[in-house]
């Protein structure tokens, strides 16, 4: 079970925003701005699911669980 923890959080958004996009005006690309409006500013090795933490992880997979 995921837990709160603000980065974890945005980073997941950030990916899932950015992975499952279907163009700049998608309610999935939105994510990506959210994410950046919180602050989450992703380094140069921000690249895929593997970077982010266990708990990131689980927020991702419910994202794209949703989704589906």
């Amino acid at each position: 079970m995921p837990y709160f923890d603000r980065f974890d959080i945005c980073s997941a958004y950030y990916l899932f925003g950015m992975e499952y996009h279907y163009g700049q005006w998608s309610k999935e690309y939105a994510y990506t701005g959210r994410a950046l409006n919180c602050g989450f500013r992703p380094g140069p090795m921000f690249r895929d699911r593997g970077s982010l933490s266990d708990n990131g992880k689980e927020i991702y997979d419910k994202l794209v669980e949703e989704c589906s």
